[in-house]
């Protein structure tokens, strides 16, 4: 098989699409699957410091970035769309990440010009939430192009079972297959001593650490975190919020603002985006997760969060019932008060919080691991290119709790 994945970024500005769409052409890549990735070099207000042009051999695969223009998650590229038009009938299958970009937006077309299949992942961008933000740009935008782009496709990937619901409510009759995203088990068996987070925020030590792990954006939900966090830190004043992720759209002078009406911007620090051995520490170093969204398709730092064997407060923005019903995570509703209360709770009982983070980090690796989506994607790209019936995956197994190990 020959695959090609198209996305308009990978730069870890933009957040978990980045680490999603590398990590799974990793999984996809091995004897018999020659798989590629061709992207941009944007990354947030800058761009990569990479060759342009050439193909650069990474483990299992090749990545060629282009040169492109951008502001914001605005992302156009003349020179792939070029090279795109010449080159997409050395492939068998297309799959393209995102949607709502001009970019993709004329892959699809090009794909649909040589008869060359492709599969869309929107990646949370067709949830609810999402749809109604900028709602007027978008409804123009689905109406014109996208509805019919995802029409024209072979499958749409769905990462979350309730994307799979939102996708059939939009009446498209394209063919959806549930694949959520996965994590490595090995990343989360040695994680690295608090100490090396400490020295780095020093304001954080001998503090109990609640952490969000995060793009700074507007679907994130940190304005009702900041009303959330002063109602625990009231009650609990050795509290401290770690708020870790980029700020690729200038959002975090607002974020500031949230905290500093709440009165409690003196027990957040902000740390900006963490990576590597410091992201592990910082995940070792908590003692509570927090996701407080409003939209997610498949949120990875969930799944790290978890992994980590941490007490995860998610809310049901964050798409995952599946680790409520496994009491492997606390789901609230998209409010500031259940926020706060599920917070307390945890907070006021530390074995059962940590009886549940041993729960969550078992529940992960038995379940969510890339190995296990990259599989069934092979089976769905073989489908496809073999024109059979697809895979039935509108349900996705999990271990049931009383199975779990405890």
């Amino acid at each position: 098989m020959r695959i090609l994945f198209i996305a308009p970024y990978i730069g870890a500005t933009y957040g978990g699409t980045s680490k999603i769409v590398t990590e799974l052409i990793q999984g996809i890549g091995r004897p018999g699957v020659t798989v590629d990735l061709v992207t941009t070099d944007a990354n947030g207000s800058e761009n990569l410091d990479v060759p342009l042009n050439v193909w650069i051999p990474e483990k299992c695969y090749r990545i060629q970035y282009f040169n492109c223009w951008h502001w914001n998650d605005f992302i156009f590229s003349p020179s792939l769309v070029s090279w795109l038009a010449n080159h997409v009938i050395d492939y068998e299958l297309v799959h393209t990440h995102t949607i709502f970009a001009p970019l993709i937006l004329f892959s699809q077309w090009i794909c649909k010009f040589h008869h060359i299949p492709y599969i869309v992942t929107p990646h949370g961008m067709l949830e609810s939430w999402a749809l109604s933000y900028k709602a007027w740009k978008k409804q123009m935008y689905y109406a014109l192009f996208e509805n019919r782009t995802l029409k024209q496709s072979s499958t749409i990937q769905a990462t979350a079972s309730s994307e799979v619901d939102n996708i059939k409510s939009l009446g498209l009759n394209t063919p959806i297959v549930f694949i959520p995203n996965g994590i490595h088990c090995h990343e989360f068996e040695n994680l690295p001593e608090p100490e090396i987070f400490y020295q780095n925020f020093p304001a954080t030590r001998n503090k109990t650490l609640i952490l969000f792990l995060g793009r700074i954006d507007p679907k994130k939900g940190l304005d009702l975190l900041a009303p959330a966090f002063a109602k625990v830190h009231e009650k609990f004043p050795e509290t401290h919020l770690v708020i870790a992720g980029p700020d690729s759209i200038g959002f975090l002078p607002t974020v500031k603002n949230y905290f500093t009406q709440a009165s409690c911007l003196d027990a957040v620090t902000f740390t900006g985006m963490l990576t590597g051995e410091l992201k592990f520490a910082a995940l070792t170093a908590a003692s509570l997760y927090v996701a407080p969204s409003y939209s997610e398709g498949f949120s990875m730092s969930v799944l790290e969060g978890m992994a980590s064997g941490l007490t995860c407060v998610i809310t049901t923005g964050c798409n995952f019932p599946e680790a409520a019903a496994a009491q492997a995570a606390h789901m609230v509703d998209i409010d500031a008060d259940a926020i706060a209360n599920a917070l307390i709770q945890c907070l006021s009982n530390p074995q059962s919080a940590k009886a549940m983070g041993d729960r969550a980090r078992d529940f992960i690796c038995q379940n969510y691991t890339w190995e296990h989506a990259a599989e069934k994607l092979i089976q769905v790209y073989r489908a496809i290119i073999d024109k059979k019936p697809l895979p039935k995956y509108s349900t996705f197994e999990v271990s049931e709790p009383e199975k779990l190990k405890l």
